[in-house]
């Protein structure tokens, strides 16, 4: 069932049929800006040597092949990382553990954070004030002194760097949303709809959801961004909650570091990669920007 129909004969569609058509409008605009196809066509070739990598790799992650840092090891494509291993392998195998983890952080304090944005901005009163200076403390942290913080209670397991930086990322999409909630609660459908009886939480996500999409697609993109640059950090830490000897793109910069000037290639190679991502999932959010802002396709020429 697709409709709702109320008292005085009128109808409505259900909230996840308004929301889901209304972020579909909005993805159909974005695809036609220029810097949103450039973005999707760089995000999907970095998700897909990541994804595919593992098995084109032509030797185990954990493989010695040669000589540590050799440029030109027989048998390798960029040659060798500080314990021998082979480079290219090490970089096929090493992107998953950033792309799953960045996907659920994002997932995660965009989820939450839109459930604060919309019972702040439309309950206000003392839920509001509550919810928002709670935010306002989180927001005075950066977001990677938190994760380090939590990190060093709990461990570098996988489930506290989810945990910890999805809940880094609460705070800001709450405070965005929220201004969008409050922008949309005093428009006319939104009293008609009170006016009616409807339930609070059912014009939370029926008429406030779907006319909130644009900024929170937006949000969501740019926190998958930050969350890439957050996960990869904590990598380059030695806090990325995989094995000693597991490939993460991260771990890779930090332990070759010391051999740049000898063999920059173990180094390069996944610096280019996390920041080829950051730039793709960047402007794809900022395509998603523009379609909300209803910014024609020939400003973006």
């Amino acid at each position: 069932m697709t409709e709702r129909q109320d008292i005085s004969g009128w109808e409505f569609a259900e909230p996840e049929v308004r929301a889901t058509g209304r972020a579909r409008g909005l993805l159909r605009n974005a695809l036609r800006v220029r810097r949103t196809q450039v973005g999707l066509v760089i995000t999907a070739l970095v998700v897909g040597l990541a994804v595919v990598g593992p098995f084109l790799a032509p030797y185990s992650e954990t493989e010695f092949v040669g000589r540590p840092l050799a440029q030109n090891a027989p048998g390798t494509l960029f040659g060798t990382d500080y314990l021998g291993r082979d480079v290219f392998s090490r970089l096929l195998n090493g992107g998953v553990s950033v792309l799953i983890l960045a996907v659920l952080c994002t997932l995660l304090g965009v989820g939450v954070g839109l459930l604060v944005a919309l019972v702040a901005g439309y309950g206000r009163g003392w839920v509001d004030e509550l919810l928002m200076r709670i935010s306002d403390v989180l927001l005075a942290f950066p977001a990677i002194v938190l994760a380090l913080l939590f990190l060093a209670i709990w461990g570098p397991e996988p489930w506290a760097i989810v945990l910890t930086v999805g809940a880094g990322h609460v705070p800001r999409v709450a405070r965005v949303l929220r201004a969008a909630v409050l922008d949309v609660s005093s428009l006319d459908y939104v009293r008609s709809a009170e006016a009616m009886g409807l339930r609070r939480w059912s014009i939370r996500f029926g008429d406030l959801l779907p006319n909130v999409t644009g900024p929170l697609m937006v949000e969501a993109g740019l926190r998958l961004t930050y969350s890439v640059a957050l996960v990869a950090g904590l990598g380059f830490l030695g806090l990325s909650g995989l094995e000693a000897d597991q490939a993460d793109w991260g771990l890779m910069i930090n332990e070759n570091r010391t051999g740049l000037t000898v063999q920059p290639w173990a180094v390069l190679l996944p610096v280019l990669a996390i920041g080829l991502l950051t730039i793709g999932t960047n402007l794809v959010a900022d395509g998603i920007a523009r379609a909300a802002a209803g910014i024609e396709r020939r400003a973006d020429r």
